[in-house]
Parts: C-alpha cells; sequence; structure tokens
C-alpha cells in the first residue's frame, strides 16, 4: 500500500500545480479497525483522511485556525461574521449558487465558530465529493467581499445578539461570567462580538481577515467515509494547488494572570426566579488534569443520578435545574456551573448548598461507583459521536485543530479508564477554589413586577 501510494503521488506531483504537490506525511490509528492518513501540500494545506465504506457518504470538513481568541479589542466578533460571509457569492458564480448547488446534489452543510477554530461541514453523497472539492476551494480564495454583502451580514449577525445574547438571559448571563473571571485572555470577549464592535465592521476589515486567515496553510481539511484516495489527492491537488499561502501573524497571546480573589457580580433578569452562575478557572483541554476535572464534573452535574442533582433538585428542593461544563479549549478555560432557584429561594441558597458538595468533593475521595457511572457516560459520548461519517470527521477535525492530534479522542478514551479516586481528588482540590472563581447573581425581574402587580 505505501509503495503504491508513493508511486502515485510521484506521478500526481510531475504535473501539479505550483503549490498542488502533496506528501504523505503520516499514518494515523483511530480506533481498532480505522486509520487516519495525513498528507500535505506545498501551499501548507493540511489533508487528513479516513475511510469507511460503511455508507456510499462523504463528510468533507474544513477547520480553520481562527476564532475569537485571534481578534482584537475594537474588532470582536469578526472571525463569526465570517462564517456567515462564507456563504455569501463567490466570484465567478451567482449569490445563491453555492447554496443551491449542495442542495441539488442531496448535500446538508453547516458552519460553526467558536473561541479557537472555525469549521465548515459538508455531508453529501460518494459521487458528488468533486463538486464539494471545488466549491470549497473557491470560496477559500474567491469570496466576494462588497459593501451590500458585509452591510447584510452585519445586520444578520447584529439580530443574532439581540436573540441569543441581549433578549436571553442564560446567554447575557454566561457573557457577563467570561468578562468578569478574564482580564487579559482573549477568551474574555463573546465570540459573537460586542454590538459596538458588530456594527463598525468595514469592508476593509473583513478583506484584511480574509486574506490573512483564510488561506491554505491555515486550515486543515477532513475527508471521511467512502472515497478513492487516489482520486480524491488528484481532486484536490488540483483545486487547492493554484492558491498560495498566507502570511500567517504571530498570535499575541495574553497569558491571564493567576486570580487570587473571589469576584462577584448582581444584574437583574427578567426571569421568574432568581439564577446563579459561577465559574471557575480551569484547565485548558491538552492539560493533564482536564480529563480528571471533566470526570469528577460529570460526577457531581451529569445527570438525575449526579450528586448536584440529587441535592439540590430532588432532596432540598431548592433548584429547578443545575448543570456544568469544563470548557475543551486550546488555553485555560472555565469550569461553569449554571442553576435555576425555586419559588421563594434565592440565588444565595443555591450557592451554599453547591458549595457544600464542591467542599465534600475536596475531603472525600469520590466512590469507585459513581466513577464507573461517569466513566460509562463519557464513553459512550465519545463513541457516540464516531457513528457517522460526518461525527468521524468533526472529532477528527477538532482534536486536530485544538491540540494538533486527530486521534485524541481515543488518547483520552483510554486515559480517562485508567483514572481512578486519586485523580479527582486531586482536580477538586486544585480547581475548587472561592479565591479563583466569579459568581453572577441573577435577580428576577418578573417576580418583582409580579409582586408589585399583587398588591
Amino acid at each position: 500500500m505505501a509503495s503504491n501510494r508513493a508511486a502515485r503521488l510521484a506521478q500526481l506531483n510531475a504535473k501539479a500545480l505550483e503549490w498542488g504537490t502533496v506528501t504523505h506525511v503520516e499514518t494515523v490509528p483511530f480506533g481498532g479497525r480505522l486509520k487516519i492518513e495525513r498528507f500535505r501540500l506545498k501551499n501548507g494545506l493540511e489533508l487528513l483522511t479516513c475511510e469507511d465504506r460503511s455508507a456510499p457518504v462523504v463528510a468533507y470538513h474544513t477547520w480553520f485556525r481562527v476564532g475569537s481568541r485571534h481578534e482584537r479589542e475594537g474588532k470582536t466578533g469578526l472571525a463569526h461574521l465570517f462564517e456567515h460571509l462564507m456563504f455569501n457569492e463567490v466570484e465567478g458564480r451567482a449569490s445563491g449558487e453555492f447554496d443551491r448547488l449542495l442542495e441539488e446534489a442531496g448535500a446538508e452543510s453547516n458552519a460553526s465558530t467558536w473561541l479557537d477554530w472555525t469549521q465548515y461541514n459538508i455531508a453529501i453523497p460518494k459521487e458528488k465529493l468533486g463538486l464539494v472539492i471545488g466549491l470549497e476551494a473557491e470560496r477559500m480564495s474567491r469570496l466576494v467581499l462588497r459593501e451590500p454583502q458585509v452591510t447584510s451580514e452585519k445586520e444578520v449577525v447584529a439580530n443574532e445578539r439581540r436573540f441569543r445574547v441581549d433578549d436571553d438571559v442564560e446567554g447575557a448571563v454566561s457573557e457577563l461570567l467570561w468578562a468578569t473571571a478574564f482580564d487579559r485572555h482573549a477568551y474574555r470577549w463573546p465570540t459573537i462580538g460586542w454590538m459596538k464592535d458588530i456594527e463598525g465592521f468595514t469592508t476593509d476589515d473583513c478583506a484584511e481577515f480574509y486574506r490573512t486567515y483564510y488561506a491554505p496553510n491555515n486550515a486543515t481539511v477532513i475527508v471521511t467515509g467512502d472515497y478513492n484516495e487516489a482520486s480524491l489527492l488528484e481532486r484536490i491537488a488540483a483545486a487547492y494547488g493554484k492558491i498560495p499561502p498566507s502570511t500567517l501573524p504571530v498570535e499575541n497571546y495574553q497569558a491571564e494572570p493567576p486570580q487570587t480573589s473571589e469576584r462577584r457580580r448582581e444584574v437583574k433578569k427578567p426571569t421568574p426566579t432568581e439564577k446563579l452562575a459561577i465559574g471557575y478557572h480551569a484547565p485548558a483541554l491538552g492539560d493533564f488534569d482536564h480529563l480528571s476535572l471533566s470526570l469528577l464534573v460529570d460526577v457531581l452535574f451529569g445527570g438525575r443520578a449526579s450528586r448536584m442533582h440529587q441535592n439540590l433538585v430532588r432532596k432540598q428542593e431548592l433548584a429547578a435545574d443545575v448543570r456544568a461544563s469544563v470548557g475543551p479549549f486550546r488555553d485555560p478555560g472555565l469550569f461553569e456551573v449554571f442553576a435555576s432557584a425555586r419559588d421563594g429561594h434565592r440565588a444565595e441558597e443555591l450557592l451554599v448548598a453547591i458549595d457544600q458538595e464542591l467542599s465534600r468533593a475536596r475531603q472525600e475521595p469520590i466512590s469507585e461507583e459513581e466513577i464507573e457511572r461517569a466513566r460509562a457516560r463519557t464513553e459512550l459520548g465519545l463513541i457516540a459521536g464516531l457513528e457517522t461519517a460526518e461525527g468521524k470527521a468533526s472529532t477528527i477535525g477538532f482534536y486536530e485543530t485544538v491540540l494538533g492530534r486527530p486521534a485524541a479522542a481515543f488518547e483520552r478514551l483510554d486515559a480517562i479508564r485508567r483514572l481512578g479516586p486519586s485523580d479527582l481528588l486531586r482536580a477538586a482540590r486544585r480547581y475548587f477554589s472561592d479565591d479563583s472563581r466569579s459568581i453572577i447573581f441573577v435577580r428576577a425581574e418578573l417576580a418583582g413586577a409580579a409582586q408589585k402587580a399583587a398588591e
């Protein structure tokens, strides 16, 4: 197989375009029966392929190593705006033709932006792979950025912000929590951007961002499913081989200084009961403790059998809802807790009850039974995400972009099976510190209005 691939690549490269020569870099095991092949074009484009002929479909993802962390103050939200702009007009094609061609081909497409990355995904019948390769290469290099398109998408994003943040209690509180917890790192501003920045974007801002970050040497293409490798490489080389690399800027990374005292904020929101949001500084995805903390959070907050649900929702009946998550980010993020009080209870009561459970986790080892239940939930979530070509492409793209290791999902599976009570106890003592947390108390405007009406 290796000798045949080398011969095919030699033939392909003999007639390649300027930037289209292809090198096979490595083979990476992906679970028990699959493998990832890594190729690289001369222009820096990374190509990761994972062949699986269990269904006649292909997932085609493009992951760009640019997210809200790569922005600067005054220009927040630009990465997210581009997620919208990339579905607009491309040179040589009429507006709307991109979506029309995909729909006619039976494809499904979407995109997302977060703190560390932006990704575009397309699921297609295998015989339409060539069409998608051409379309994605076109919009990487020939996107139309003119005033009407930019103005229109700015309005769309501004309305999205109003709906998801300004008029949404949880969205607004989460945004405030991150802005409170971070002083220096770019994680302190929201991916969607501040409204004044969204309204102030110019066409020149967009053109500069596009030239800088939407380049092959800042992207990884992931192809999973039923395809022919030789044909795929030939098409990739022809489509992307005419696109030159960009000069990527050195990221202006600002490490977040240690938080040494608790931070508290109080806001009023149109909600019937009080709410509470807590953010503890948490490790980066690549940190060994990220797995331990993630498993511990599942023990405490994961599902109806978790400690927090049993105590706050069922036993004390203080909360209608309590949940938590650990951010999967390249740099240290937050372990977020969100709880909604029942009628007649205060956010402070929720905080006392949550603190009691966190204190217990710092003092007493978690039982093997609880760890096994959390481990099973975590393993199920990881494995379930790999059942389809789309799930495989998403998993490979995420771990490649954030960690540089496309098969890291299986590394985490292996590692989580080795975690024990001492690992979780260490994580609790390291991260559940009052001095390194931020708290948002959400007061209920609706409750006050209802009381005045009753009087």
